[in-house]
């Protein structure tokens, strides 16, 4: 069973890294790109019987930064 999480800054939180996507991208002619947010994909490979329970868990304690990030998690 596979897991992915998804990690993104909260609104509202300074993506320095992803201001600087966005200036490389006009820099290179891609014109109309107002912002860009970075994040994280991080995909576990889960034992059966994993539940999401589980994986919001490891979220809250070492996966994201619940301070400044927010996670959304898929399971398959």
């Amino acid at each position: 069973m596979k897991a992915h999480v998804h990690v993104m800054l909260k609104d509202g939180v300074l993506d320095p890294q992803g201001e600087a996507v966005r200036h490389a991208l006009g820099g290179l002619g891609f014109e109309g790109v107002n912002g860009v947010r970075q994040g994280k994909v991080i995909e576990l490979d889960l034992a059966e019987g994993t539940t999401e329970a589980a994986v919001r868990e490891m979220c809250e304690k070492l996966l994201a930064n619940t301070v400044i990030e927010s996670y959304r998690i898929e399971m398959a």
